[in-house]
Order: structure tokens, then C-alpha cells, then sequence
């Protein structure tokens, strides 16, 4: 047993050399822009620059409109599977696991093929359709990762009886979902909330290709042009990213402070 531990333990540490050294090494060369030692010189400068603003705040709103729809649209879909539809939910779940599948410029594409200026519905000749059209892309991306935490914390609950009870006080389908079924999965919305905003932050694909000024081209340009600035924005999104896994952490710890008093 003494002999596992010690090679476990040394797997775990050789795994984490291996995903830690990088982020070392560029976080070092993040803090070189001044000649004279090290400084957050290129940090400064990164966060000091309008076009990281723009671009940073322009997704941070377009990540939230994402969770909204996705909320929206999961947990109704997912509430009235396990409860009406149980056979459904294999088809459910083969819809949602396909973003994983097909890759996002296949879908950019498609997208710019129907809704371009000649079709029916030219969302791409005007801002507001092209924005509308990124909003559907990101909340596509997240359906895998939303519908599984939404189905998990449902998992956790009598649905069934939840329902009964509200629907013999008079609830409406409504109430029951906005004040019954979404405070009990709080958390695993929460979770599935965290995990779109990080892709929404750090997505090329879909925001390259409809022309659109986010967070995601902004980085592949700093890197294309700058020395030092692309490594301190890297670390920027890095730590976006890991704050958003341990809020998710944190969330999940104190999830028995978010339970629906009775």
C-alpha cells in the first residue's frame, strides 16, 4: 500500500510539472517587458488598452445573455423529460452531446449560409441579427455541459413529488419551475452557468468568422502582433478560466445553504 501511495503521488506530481511548467514559463516571460527586472508592465498595458475593454466587456455581456437563454431553455426541456417524457431522454441527450461532435465552424458555416444577405432571414447584413445569431452559436456550444449539470441536480430531487405538492396549492407550471424546481438546482445551474461563461470568454470560431469584435479574436491579434502582451493576456484567461472552476468549487461546498426552506 505504502509503495501505490508513492507512485500515485509521483504520477500526480509529474502530471502536474507537466500542465504547471508552461504556465510558469510564460507567466515569467509575461513579467520581462522591462529591461531592468521583472515588473506588470505588460499587464498594465494590456488592461490599460480601450480595444481589451471593448472586446472584454462585449463578451462578459454576450456570456451572460448565453446563460439566461440556456437556462431558459434547459431547464424547462429538462424538468418536463424526467417528469412527462422519461422516454425521451436518450434523444435528449444525443441532441446535446452534438456540439461536442460537430465542430463549431461547420455550424458557423451553416449558419452563414442560411442567414446570409441573399436568404430569407438576413441576420448577417445588420449588428443586431449577426449578435443574435453569436448568442445561438454560444448557447449550442454550452447545451452539453448545461443540460448535464441541470439533469444531475435534478437527479437529486423527487421531481414527482415536488410537482404534486405545488400543483395541489394551486402553482401553475410556471411557478412551479421559477420557484420549486430552479431553487433546488440552483447549484448545478450555478455550475453549468460558470463553465458557458468560461467558453463564451475564450471562443475564436464563431466570433472570427461573423466578423464580430470579442474577447477571443482580440487575443489571436494581440498574438500576432505584440511580444510580451500575449503571455500576460493568456495568463488573464487562464485565471477568468480557474476562477470560474473554483467558484464552481465553492458553489457545490455550500450547496446546503441553497436549499428551498420548507
Amino acid at each position: 500500500m505504502r509503495e501505490r501511495r508513492v507512485w500515485s503521488w509521483l504520477a500526480v506530481a509529474l502530471g502536474g510539472l507537466y500542465f504547471l511548467l508552461p504556465l510558469v514559463g510564460m507567466f515569467d516571460f509575461s513579467m520581462r517587458m522591462q529591461r531592468d527586472g521583472y515588473s506588470f508592465e505588460a499587464y498594465r498595458v494590456v488592461l490599460a488598452d480601450p480595444q481589451f475593454q471593448q472586446t472584454f466587456g462585449y463578451s462578459v455581456v454576450l456570456a451572460l445573455l448565453t446563460i439566461v437563454l440556456g437556462i431558459l431553455l434547459i431547464v424547462p426541456t429538462a424538468y418536463f423529460v424526467r417528469l412527462r417524457f422519461p422516454g425521451l431522454r436518450p434523444v435528449v441527450e444525443f441532441l446535446t452531446l452534438l456540439p461536442l461532435v460537430i465542430p463549431p465552424i461547420v455550424i458557423v458555416f451553416g449558419y452563414i449560409r442560411i442567414y446570409n444577405t441573399s436568404s430569407v432571414l438576413p441576420l448577417t447584413g445588420s449588428w443586431w441579427g449577426t449578435n443574435l445569431l453569436l448568442l445561438f452559436g454560444y448557447a449550442t456550444l454550452s447545451l452539453p455541459y448545461m443540460y448535464r449539470s441541470v439533469d444531475t441536480g435534478l437527479r437529486t430531487i423527487d421531481v414527482g413529488s415536488l410537482t404534486e405538492a405545488a400543483q395541489s396549492l394551486g402553482s401553475g407550471w410556471t411557478r412551479i419551475l421559477a420557484v420549486v424546481i430552479l431553487p433546488n438546482v440552483f447549484v448545478s445551474v450555478l455550475s453549468g452557468a460558470f463553465l458557458t461563461f468560461a467558453i463564451v470568454i475564450g471562443e475564436y470560431v464563431f466570433a472570427a468568422l461573423l466578423n464580430v469584435g470579442s474577447f477571443g479574436p482580440y487575443m489571436v491579434w494581440v498574438g500576432g502582433n505584440r511580444a510580451y502582451e500575449p503571455s500576460a493576456l493568456a495568463v488573464v484567461a487562464f485565471a477568468i478560466t480557474w476562477a470560474c472552476m473554483a467558484l464552481i468549487q465553492l458553489v457545490t461546498h455550500f450547496s446546503k445553504f441553497s436549499t428551498v426552506r420548507r
